[in-house]
């Protein structure tokens, strides 16, 4: 069976609050040499038949809202 992951994230403009806070623990942390740091989430579907136009349909509709968020379609199996 197919399985599809969707990875949304913030649109490159927008502020990512959440991983200016993880940029800065980091660096606190000791690790100076992270530049930048955004952070998303990861949905992983499995299908009976995979049909690309129909996940596609599906992160438009409902996986990301597309006024502040983009995604991108990776199949893994």
């Amino acid at each position: 069976m197919p399985v599809v992951r969707v990875h949304v994230t913030l649109k490159p403009a927008l502020l990512d609050s959440a991983g200016r806070t993880l940029l800065g623990s980091l660096h606190k942390l000791g690790y100076p040499e992270v530049q930048d740091a955004r952070i998303g989430k990861v949905i992983e579907l499995t299908f009976e038949s995979y049909d690309e136009a129909r996940v596609k349909e599906m992160g438009e509709k409902l996986l990301a809202n597309p006024v502040t968020e983009d995604f991108r379609i990776e199949v893994v199996e």
